[in-house]
C-alpha cells in the first residue's frame, strides 16, 4: 500500500509540469500587455522597457516556464504585479476559505445526492423515481451562478432570512454551499441510484431478505456498503468540481476566496496570481483523487486484499527461493 501511495505522489510530479506548461501557453496567447496594465497608457517607452525586462516579458517562452518551475521548487510562486506581495502568501490567506466552502458544498451534495438515489432505487420505476432522476436532470442543467442569484433574490432580497455576501461566518456559508451542493447533488443521486440498483439484484442480497431481515438493514449493511466505491469516485469528483466553480460562486457571493482573487487577477492580467491559483487547484484536486484511492482499500477489503496478496506472493516466492538454496547446498554437502 504505501509502494502504490509513493507511485501516486511521483506521478503528481508531471501532472503539476503539465497544468503550469497549459497555463503557461494559455496565458502568452492571451490579448493584452501586464506592462501596459500596470504602468498606464501613459507611461514612456523608457518605462516600458524597463519594467518589461524587469517582469523577464521578453525571455523566451521556455526560459519563462523554466525559471517559474525552478520557484515553484523553492516554494516561491512569484509576485504579484498589482499587490506587489508574494502570490504564496496572498493564496495562504485566502485558501482556507475556498476549501471550507468545497466542503461544505461537497457535504451537502452527498447528503441529498445519496438519500434521493438510496429512495430512487427502492423504488425503482415509481413516481419517486421519476421525480428524483427529474431533479437530477435539472441541477446538472442549471448553472449554478444563475441558481446563486434565485436564492439571493428570494431568500436576501424577498424573505431576508440570509446575508447576500461574505462568508464571516455560518449564517454566510448557507446560500453558497447550497447553491453549490445543489448542483453536485444531481450527479451524486444518479450515480447512487445506478451503484444501489446494481446491487440489489445480487444474490446475497437476496438471502438477506430470505433470512428475514428489515428492508433498511439490507439497505444500510449490505447494498449501500457495497455501493459505495463508484458513490466516493464521484464524490471526489465533486469536490475537485466544487473547487473549479468556487470561482464564479465566490465571485457571485462576494467571498474572499481563491477564485475572486483569480478573477481580480484575470481582468488586471496578474499573471503570476492565476498561475499560482491554478497550480494550487490542481494540486488540491490530485490530492483528493490520492485521498479517494487510499479509502478504497477501507471501503473494500478487497481491494486491500490485493495489496496483502501481492506482499504474500513475494514473500512466498522468497521462502521457495530460500528453501530450494538450502535444499542444494545440503545436496552438495551429502555429495561431499
Amino acid at each position: 500500500m504505501l509502494k502504490y501511495i509513493g507511485k501516486r505522489i511521483l506521478m503528481m510530479i508531471p501532472v503539476m509540469l503539465g497544468v503550469v506548461l497549459i497555463i503557461f501557453f494559455m496565458l502568452s496567447l492571451s490579448p493584452g500587455d501586464p506592462a501596459v496594465q500596470i504602468l498606464g497608457p501613459e507611461a514612456t517607452p523608457e518605462q516600458y522597457a524597463e519594467l518589461t525586462e524587469q517582469l523577464g516579458l521578453n525571455d523566451p517562452f521556455l526560459v519563462r516556464y523554466f525559471n517559474y518551475v525552478v520557484g515553484i521548487c523553492k516554494g516561491d510562486l512569484g509576485t504579484s504585479y498589482s499587490t506587489k506581495q508574494p502570490v504564496i502568501n496572498e493564496i495562504i490567506a485566502r485558501f482556507p476559505t475556498t476549501i471550507l466552502l468545497s466542503a461544505l458544498s461537497c457535504v451537502v451534495g452527498a447528503v441529498i445526492g445519496i438519500i434521493f438515489g438510496i429512495i430512487s432505487a427502492v423504488k425503482q420505476y415509481s413516481f419517486i423515481d421519476n421525480l428524483t432522476r427529474v431533479f437530477a436532470l435539472i441541477g446538472m442543467s442549471v448553472p449554478s451562478f444563475w441558481l446563486g442569484l434565485m436564492f439571493i433574490i428570494l431568500f436576501s432580497v424577498k424573505l431576508h432570512w440570509l446575508p447576500s455576501s461574505g462568508f464571516y461566518g455560518p449564517k454566510y456559508w448557507i446560500l453558497p454551499s447550497v447553491t453549490i451542493g445543489l448542483v453536485q447533488a444531481s450527479n451524486v443521486a444518479r450515480q447512487t441510484r445506478s451503484a444501489m440498483l446494481d446491487v440489489v439484484r445480487q444474490d446475497y442480497i437476496r438471502t438477506a431478505r430470505a433470512k428475514g431481515q428489515t428492508e433498511m438493514k439490507i439497505i444500510f449493511e449490505h447494498e449501500l456498503p457495497n455501493a459505495l466505491i463508484p458513490i466516493v469516485t464521484v464524490l471526489g469528483m465533486q469536490f475537485g468540481r466544487g473547487l473549479g466553480g468556487s470561482i464564479i460562486s465566490e465571485q457571485v457571493f462576494a467571498i474572499p476566496g481563491i477564485g475572486m482573487l483569480m478573477t481580480n487577477a484575470i481582468g488586471n492580467l496578474d499573471y503570476p496570481v492565476v498561475q499560482g491559483g491554478v497550480l494550487i487547484i490542481a494540486l488540491t484536486f490530485s490530492i483528493v483523487n490520492l485521498v479517494i484511492d487510499i479509502l478504497y482499500a477501507f471501503i473494500d477489503p478487497r481491494i486491500k486484499s490485493l495489496y496483502a496478496g501481492k506482499k504474500k506472493k513475494v514473500e512466498k516466492a522468497a521462502d521457495v527461493k530460500n528453501t530450494e538454496a538450502k535444499a542444494e547446498e545440503e545436496g552438495k554437502n551429502d555429495g561431499k
